[in-house]
Protein backbone atom coordinates (compact mmCIF):
# COMPACT_ATOMS: atom_id res chain seq x y z
CA UNK A 1 0.00 0.00 0.00
CA UNK A 2 1.43 3.34 -1.12
CA UNK A 3 2.35 5.93 2.17
CA UNK A 4 1.67 9.38 1.83
CA UNK A 5 2.37 12.51 4.17
CA UNK A 6 -1.14 14.90 3.61
CA UNK A 7 0.59 18.71 3.83
CA UNK A 8 -2.60 21.14 3.88
CA UNK A 9 -3.39 24.07 6.07
CA UNK A 10 -7.50 25.84 5.23
CA UNK A 11 -10.53 24.34 4.13
CA UNK A 12 -9.67 23.87 0.89
CA UNK A 13 -7.22 21.21 2.06
CA UNK A 14 -9.63 18.89 4.43
CA UNK A 15 -11.93 17.68 1.27
CA UNK A 16 -8.67 15.90 -0.25
CA UNK A 17 -7.45 14.50 2.90
CA UNK A 18 -11.01 13.18 3.47
CA UNK A 19 -10.81 11.58 -0.05
CA UNK A 20 -7.18 9.70 0.73
CA UNK A 21 -8.46 8.52 4.02
CA UNK A 22 -11.37 7.17 2.54
CA UNK A 23 -9.73 5.60 -0.84
CA UNK A 24 -7.81 3.82 2.00
CA UNK A 25 -4.31 5.32 1.24
CA UNK A 26 -1.71 4.77 3.93
CA UNK A 27 -1.68 8.09 5.56
CA UNK A 28 1.53 8.42 7.66
CA UNK A 29 0.98 11.63 8.96
CA UNK A 30 -0.74 15.37 8.52
CA UNK A 31 0.93 18.33 8.32
CA UNK A 32 -0.34 21.47 8.95
CA UNK A 33 0.09 25.12 10.49
CA UNK A 34 0.26 25.48 14.20
CA UNK A 35 -3.18 26.43 15.54
CA UNK A 36 -3.51 30.43 15.47
CA UNK A 37 -5.51 33.07 17.29
CA UNK A 38 -8.84 33.83 15.87
CA UNK A 39 -11.74 36.17 15.52
CA UNK A 40 -11.80 39.82 17.99
CA UNK A 41 -11.21 37.80 21.36
CA UNK A 42 -8.02 35.70 19.60
CA UNK A 43 -9.19 32.24 20.50
CA UNK A 44 -6.55 29.62 19.88
CA UNK A 45 -8.43 27.64 16.98
CA UNK A 46 -6.99 24.81 14.89
CA UNK A 47 -6.65 24.47 11.18
CA UNK A 48 -9.55 23.29 9.46
CA UNK A 49 -6.88 20.29 8.51
CA UNK A 50 -5.71 19.65 11.57
CA UNK A 51 -9.60 19.29 13.07
CA UNK A 52 -10.33 17.00 10.10
CA UNK A 53 -6.98 14.77 10.22
CA UNK A 54 -8.03 14.33 14.36
CA UNK A 55 -11.49 13.17 13.48
CA UNK A 56 -9.90 10.67 10.98
CA UNK A 57 -7.97 9.82 14.01
CA UNK A 58 -4.36 10.76 11.77
CA UNK A 59 -0.92 11.65 13.94
CA UNK A 60 -0.51 15.63 13.13
CA UNK A 61 2.29 17.55 12.84
CA UNK A 62 2.19 21.31 13.33
CA UNK A 63 5.83 22.82 12.33
CA UNK A 64 6.11 26.64 13.18
CA UNK A 65 8.90 26.66 9.89
CA UNK A 66 10.05 23.54 8.20
CA UNK A 67 13.06 24.55 7.12
CA UNK A 68 16.10 23.28 9.85
CA UNK A 69 13.31 22.23 12.50
CA UNK A 70 13.44 18.82 14.31
CA UNK A 71 9.86 18.47 12.49
CA UNK A 72 11.08 17.66 9.15
CA UNK A 73 13.24 15.55 9.98
CA UNK A 74 10.71 13.49 11.85
CA UNK A 75 8.78 13.69 8.42
CA UNK A 76 11.53 12.32 6.39
CA UNK A 77 11.87 9.26 9.05
CA UNK A 78 8.49 8.21 7.95
CA UNK A 79 9.75 7.74 4.86
CA UNK A 80 6.77 8.22 2.64
CA UNK A 81 6.27 7.04 -0.66
CA UNK A 82 4.44 9.89 -1.71
CA UNK A 83 3.83 13.64 -0.38
CA UNK A 84 0.61 15.42 -1.28
CA UNK A 85 0.47 18.83 -0.41
CA UNK A 86 -2.50 21.23 -0.95
CA UNK A 87 -2.50 24.85 0.44
CA UNK A 88 -0.15 23.71 2.98
CA UNK A 89 1.49 27.71 3.30
CA UNK A 90 4.99 27.29 3.12
CA UNK A 91 7.57 26.19 0.81
CA UNK A 92 9.03 22.66 0.97
CA UNK A 93 13.10 22.51 1.49
CA UNK A 94 14.87 20.42 -1.30
CA UNK A 95 15.92 17.58 1.48
CA UNK A 96 12.39 17.12 1.64
CA UNK A 97 11.23 17.36 -2.06
CA UNK A 98 14.07 15.00 -3.05
CA UNK A 99 13.35 12.23 0.17
CA UNK A 100 9.58 10.59 -1.11
CA UNK A 101 10.77 7.67 -4.08
CA UNK A 102 7.74 8.98 -6.16
CA UNK A 103 7.67 12.44 -5.27
CA UNK A 104 5.87 15.50 -3.96
CA UNK A 105 2.73 16.88 -5.56
CA UNK A 106 0.36 19.87 -5.03
CA UNK A 107 -3.17 20.13 -5.69
CA UNK A 108 -2.83 24.00 -7.08
CA UNK A 109 -6.20 26.35 -7.77
CA UNK A 110 -5.23 27.46 -10.80
CA UNK A 111 -4.89 26.41 -14.69
CA UNK A 112 -0.75 26.50 -14.47
CA UNK A 113 0.89 28.46 -16.05
CA UNK A 114 -1.44 30.91 -14.98
CA UNK A 115 -1.83 32.26 -11.29
CA UNK A 116 1.53 30.80 -9.58
CA UNK A 117 0.95 31.65 -5.78
CA UNK A 118 -0.81 32.24 -2.43
CA UNK A 119 -3.63 33.73 -4.01
CA UNK A 120 -5.46 32.29 -7.31
CA UNK A 121 -8.64 32.06 -6.48
CA UNK A 122 -8.75 35.71 -5.49
CA UNK A 123 -6.81 37.02 -8.41
CA UNK A 124 -8.95 35.07 -11.05
CA UNK A 125 -12.34 36.43 -9.95
CA UNK A 126 -10.56 39.92 -9.10
CA UNK A 127 -9.43 39.75 -13.02
CA UNK A 128 -12.79 39.24 -14.41
CA UNK A 129 -11.39 35.80 -15.61
CA UNK A 130 -14.11 33.01 -17.19
CA UNK A 131 -12.92 29.88 -16.19
CA UNK A 132 -10.25 28.61 -13.86
CA UNK A 133 -9.65 24.89 -12.39
CA UNK A 134 -6.66 22.76 -10.88
CA UNK A 135 -3.60 21.82 -11.63
CA UNK A 136 -1.50 18.72 -10.20
CA UNK A 137 2.10 19.54 -10.37
CA UNK A 138 5.18 17.79 -9.46
CA UNK A 139 6.86 20.55 -7.08
CA UNK A 140 9.84 21.93 -6.73
CA UNK A 141 11.71 23.98 -5.32
CA UNK A 142 10.58 27.37 -7.48
CA UNK A 143 7.27 28.27 -6.46
CA UNK A 144 4.42 26.67 -8.54
CA UNK A 145 6.98 25.85 -11.38
CA UNK A 146 7.12 22.08 -11.60
CA UNK A 147 5.86 20.02 -14.16
CA UNK A 148 2.02 19.35 -14.84
CA UNK A 149 0.84 16.36 -14.38
CA UNK A 150 -3.06 16.35 -14.82
CA UNK A 151 -5.75 19.44 -15.12
CA UNK A 152 -9.14 20.41 -14.87
CA UNK A 153 -11.19 23.40 -15.92
CA UNK A 154 -14.37 24.80 -14.55
CA UNK A 155 -16.13 28.28 -15.46
CA UNK A 156 -16.43 31.03 -12.99
CA UNK A 157 -19.59 32.17 -13.03
CA UNK A 158 -21.35 35.58 -12.78
CA UNK A 159 -22.04 35.19 -9.13
CA UNK A 160 -19.49 32.98 -8.20
CA UNK A 161 -17.10 34.62 -5.60
CA UNK A 162 -14.26 33.29 -3.26
CA UNK A 163 -15.46 31.54 -0.86
CA UNK A 164 -17.81 29.56 -3.59
CA UNK A 165 -15.11 29.08 -5.72
CA UNK A 166 -12.63 27.83 -2.85
CA UNK A 167 -15.62 24.97 -2.35
CA UNK A 168 -16.09 24.22 -6.06
CA UNK A 169 -12.59 23.87 -6.87
CA UNK A 170 -11.84 21.73 -3.57
CA UNK A 171 -14.73 19.32 -4.77
CA UNK A 172 -12.46 19.26 -7.86
CA UNK A 173 -9.30 19.03 -6.78
CA UNK A 174 -10.54 15.76 -4.33
CA UNK A 175 -11.79 14.01 -7.70
CA UNK A 176 -8.52 14.74 -10.07
CA UNK A 177 -6.45 13.71 -7.09
CA UNK A 178 -8.51 10.64 -6.81
CA UNK A 179 -8.19 9.92 -10.81
CA UNK A 180 -4.55 11.11 -11.08
CA UNK A 181 -2.94 9.27 -8.10
CA UNK A 182 -2.90 5.68 -9.89
CA UNK A 183 -1.44 6.83 -12.76
CA UNK A 184 1.82 8.49 -10.44
CA UNK A 185 1.86 5.46 -8.06
CA UNK A 186 2.47 3.34 -11.27
CA UNK A 187 4.38 5.64 -13.05
CA UNK A 188 1.75 5.92 -15.79
CA UNK A 189 1.54 9.80 -15.59
CA UNK A 190 1.81 12.76 -17.93
CA UNK A 191 4.46 15.05 -17.14
CA UNK A 192 4.15 18.67 -19.27
CA UNK A 193 6.55 21.10 -18.84
CA UNK A 194 4.76 24.74 -17.99
CA UNK A 195 5.39 27.43 -20.97
CA UNK A 196 7.91 30.06 -19.16
CA UNK A 197 6.37 32.51 -21.12
CA UNK A 198 2.59 31.93 -20.63
CA UNK A 199 3.30 32.38 -16.73
CA UNK A 200 1.31 34.90 -14.26
CA UNK A 201 1.19 34.85 -10.35
CA UNK A 202 -1.42 35.71 -7.87
CA UNK A 203 0.10 36.49 -4.75
CA UNK A 204 -1.09 36.84 -1.70
CA UNK A 205 -3.58 40.08 -1.52
CA UNK A 206 -2.09 42.89 0.00
CA UNK A 207 -4.16 45.68 1.65
CA UNK A 208 -3.58 48.06 -1.24
CA UNK A 209 -5.84 44.89 -3.34
CA UNK A 210 -8.56 45.30 -0.74
CA UNK A 211 -9.06 49.11 -1.39
CA UNK A 212 -11.62 50.27 -3.60
CA UNK A 213 -10.54 52.58 -6.33
CA UNK A 214 -13.87 54.31 -7.76
CA UNK A 215 -12.46 55.20 -10.75
CA UNK A 216 -12.77 51.75 -11.80
CA UNK A 217 -16.00 51.17 -13.75
CA UNK A 218 -18.74 49.29 -11.77
CA UNK A 219 -17.69 45.91 -13.60
CA UNK A 220 -14.22 46.24 -12.19
CA UNK A 221 -15.54 47.19 -8.97
CA UNK A 222 -17.85 44.32 -8.72
CA UNK A 223 -15.47 41.77 -9.49
CA UNK A 224 -12.87 42.47 -6.97
CA UNK A 225 -15.48 42.77 -4.18
CA UNK A 226 -16.50 39.12 -4.93
CA UNK A 227 -13.12 38.67 -5.59
CA UNK A 228 -12.88 39.77 -1.62
CA UNK A 229 -16.03 38.05 -0.54
CA UNK A 230 -15.59 36.64 2.66
CA UNK A 231 -11.96 37.29 2.98
CA UNK A 232 -10.25 39.53 3.27
CA UNK A 233 -13.14 41.87 1.98
CA UNK A 234 -13.10 45.29 -0.04
CA UNK A 235 -12.86 48.18 1.75
CA UNK A 236 -13.44 52.03 0.92
CA UNK A 237 -13.73 55.36 3.23
CA UNK A 238 -16.65 57.19 4.26
CA UNK A 239 -16.78 59.60 6.85
CA UNK A 240 -12.97 59.25 8.05
CA UNK A 241 -13.11 55.40 8.83
CA UNK A 242 -12.77 52.04 7.17
CA UNK A 243 -16.00 51.25 5.65
CA UNK A 244 -16.48 47.71 4.75
CA UNK A 245 -18.09 46.19 1.14
CA UNK A 246 -19.54 42.96 1.67
CA UNK A 247 -21.47 42.33 -1.27
CA UNK A 248 -22.77 44.73 -4.17
CA UNK A 249 -23.63 44.47 -7.76
CA UNK A 250 -23.12 46.20 -10.67
CA UNK A 251 -25.88 49.37 -10.16
CA UNK A 252 -28.33 50.55 -13.13
CA UNK A 253 -28.01 54.11 -12.70
CA UNK A 254 -25.80 56.34 -15.28
CA UNK A 255 -24.06 59.50 -13.68
CA UNK A 256 -21.91 62.15 -14.87
CA UNK A 257 -20.64 63.02 -11.44
CA UNK A 258 -17.73 62.55 -9.05
CA UNK A 259 -16.55 58.66 -8.84
CA UNK A 260 -17.45 57.85 -5.06
CA UNK A 261 -20.32 59.65 -4.89
CA UNK A 262 -23.83 58.74 -3.34
CA UNK A 263 -26.30 58.74 -6.49
CA UNK A 264 -28.87 56.16 -5.71
CA UNK A 265 -30.80 55.59 -2.57
CA UNK A 266 -33.39 52.53 -2.31
CA UNK A 267 -34.90 50.95 0.56
CA UNK A 268 -31.70 48.15 0.22
CA UNK A 269 -29.33 49.18 -1.31
CA UNK A 270 -27.63 52.12 -2.62
CA UNK A 271 -25.52 53.13 -5.21
CA UNK A 272 -22.17 54.81 -5.51
CA UNK A 273 -20.67 56.38 -8.84
CA UNK A 274 -17.90 54.54 -10.64
CA UNK A 275 -15.61 55.13 -13.70
CA UNK A 276 -17.44 55.30 -16.99
CA UNK A 277 -20.58 56.74 -16.10
CA UNK A 278 -21.17 53.45 -14.42
CA UNK A 279 -22.82 52.72 -10.58
CA UNK A 280 -21.62 50.02 -8.22
CA UNK A 281 -25.14 49.21 -6.12
CA UNK A 282 -24.12 48.34 -2.44
CA UNK A 283 -26.41 45.55 -0.74
CA UNK A 284 -24.06 44.33 2.26
CA UNK A 285 -21.97 46.47 4.59
CA UNK A 286 -19.91 47.06 7.57
CA UNK A 287 -19.32 50.97 8.91
CA UNK A 288 -16.61 51.45 10.75
CA UNK A 289 -16.90 50.25 14.28
CA UNK A 290 -20.03 48.62 13.42
CA UNK A 291 -20.99 45.11 12.96
CA UNK A 292 -21.16 43.70 9.38
CA UNK A 293 -25.12 44.72 8.53
CA UNK A 294 -27.66 44.66 5.18
CA UNK A 295 -27.67 47.99 3.60
CA UNK A 296 -30.95 48.32 3.97
CA UNK A 297 -30.39 47.99 7.78
CA UNK A 298 -27.40 50.23 7.00
CA UNK A 299 -30.13 52.96 5.41
CA UNK A 300 -32.66 52.69 8.62
CA UNK A 301 -29.79 52.86 11.18
CA UNK A 302 -26.93 54.78 11.41
CA UNK A 303 -26.78 55.14 7.94
CA UNK A 304 -30.08 57.04 7.66
CA UNK A 305 -28.51 60.17 7.14
CA UNK A 306 -27.09 59.25 4.00
CA UNK A 307 -27.64 61.45 1.13
CA UNK A 308 -27.25 61.80 -2.53
CA UNK A 309 -24.08 63.56 -3.18
CA UNK A 310 -22.05 62.25 -0.26
CA UNK A 311 -18.47 60.72 -1.01
CA UNK A 312 -17.12 57.76 -0.55
CA UNK A 313 -12.70 57.53 -1.11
Amino acid sequence: MTSIIFMGTPDFSAPILRMLHHEGYDIKAVVTQPDRPVGRKRVLTPPPVKAAALELGLHVIQPEKLRGSEELQQIIDLQPDLIVTAAFGQILPKELLDAPPLGCINVHASLLPKYRGGAPIHQAIMDGEKETGVTIMYMEQKLDAGDIISQKAIPIEKDDYTGLLFDKLSAVGSELLKDTLPSIINGTNSRIVQDEAQVTFASNISREQERIDWANDATTLYNQVRGLHPWPVAYTTFEDGNFKIWWAKVGNAKHDTIPGTVVVISKDHFEVAAGNGTTLALYDVQPAGKKRMTAEEYLRGTGSKLQIGDQFK
